[in-house]
């Protein structure tokens, strides 16, 4: 059973939240903040709005914010979030057909949403968003879950998306869910050097539409570095967990029971002291582990090594039960991606 199956429903609690927004700001220069979560952020609306005001209030005007979202909202939702939200990504899973197969509207939302599908209901979102950002600081993207049902309708989803008025999407290959153990099934859950051929020519073709189509495989593209992401520069990047520890990977769902993801969890809130814990150890760790390191040998002579950085920590760690193993489907990926495409212009978003 996934791990996200089992979860007990909780929300952040605020306290927590201005903890740490007061400790992130204190010891970062970013103004930034971000809501994802193992549900959707946008069911606690009240939530997210004292959130979002303390940040501005004590961060600034420079403060921006995003959010990672399902895209079912009410009107008073949508309308918020138009208001006081940067960044957007909605969750698609394709073309309407797929999305639908795939996340069904729950039957007792049916007649809150007027009978729409859930597709219907985010393309109305999006296009709302879109259509009336005006002068507002907002952007609109998709974060698209590629599977093998979806795989082969890259570029019809270059044109649908565009119609929506999309102009940035990032593509993310299906990955192993986090259990109670690393994941140990059939590696061919998900086909990969068929995502890589359709990948290619839905990119050239959004390129000739003046649209970005990325992929989770290039998120490095656009420059160097010895770290694949966030998760490995913990203290720059943290996100807190609904039950109040600091996790480096959106993978880790709960911090009290990460199962073999521990290593990504590198603090907890201290009810007594009002501060976060910080477990040195694990935020040393986290920055040793990059594509130069002694144990990630498969790394050592790739031509995309700069442009990688090792790969995601987070699906490594759970695929193969150590930081410094290797998805060799990915890696195959990332050469011929990068073989291809070779170095890329700066994103103007990075991947959600």
């Amino acid at each position: 059973m996934e791990q996200r199956e089992q979860l007990e429903e909780m929300s952040l609690p605020l306290e927590v939240a201005i903890g740490g927004i007061d400790w992130y700001f204190k010891n970062n220069s970013s103004r930034h903040i971000r809501f994802y979560g193992p549900g959707e952020p946008t069911y606690e609306l009240g939530l997210m709005r004292d959130i979002t005001e303390y940040a501005k209030k004590v961060g600034g005007a420079g403060v921006t914010s995003e959010l990672q979202t399902n895209g079912i909202w009410t009107e008073e939702t949508r309308n918020w979030i138009l208001d006081n939200l940067n960044i957007v990504w909605m969750s698609f899973d394709g073309l309407p057909e797929i999305h639908n197969k795939l996340r069904p509207l729950n039957k007792k939302y049916v007649d809150l949403f007027g009978g729409r599908t859930s597709s219907k209901i985010v393309e109305d979102n999006t296009r709302f968003l879109i259509q009336n950002k005006d002068n507002r600081n907002l952007k609109v993207g998709a974060r698209v879950t590629m599977t093998d049902d979806n795989i082969k309708q890259q570029r019809e989803m270059v044109d649908y998306f565009y119609d929506l008025g999309i102009r940035h999407v990032w593509t993310n290959p299906l990955f192993a869910s986090v259990c109670v153990k690393p994941y140990a099934g059939d590696k061919n859950y998900f086909d990969m050097p068929t995502y890589i051929e359709h990948y290619i020519d839905a990119y050239k073709y959004a390129k000739s539409k003046g649209l970005f189509w990325g992929s989770f495989l290039i998120i490095n593209f656009d420059g160097e570095t010895e770290h694949h992401c966030r998760a490995c520069t913990p203290l720059k990047a943290p996100h807190i967990t609904p039950d109040g520890y600091l996790s480096a990977c959106d993978l880790v769902l709960l911090g009290k029971e990460p199962h073999h993801m521990q290593q990504f969890v590198f603090g907890k809130w201290n009810d007594d002291t009002k501060a976060f814990d910080i477990y040195q150890d694990r935020v040393d760790t986290l920055l040793d582990r990059r594509a130069g390191h002694p144990q990630m040998k498969h790394c050592q002579k790739c031509e995309a090594q700069k442009h990688c950085g090792g790969y995601c920590p987070g699906e490594v760690l759970n695929e193969t039960g150590t930081l410094y193993g290797q998805k060799a489907k990915a890696c195959a990926g990332v050469k011929k991606l990068f073989k291809e495409l070779g170095k890329l212009e700066k994103f103007d978003l990075m991947h959600p």
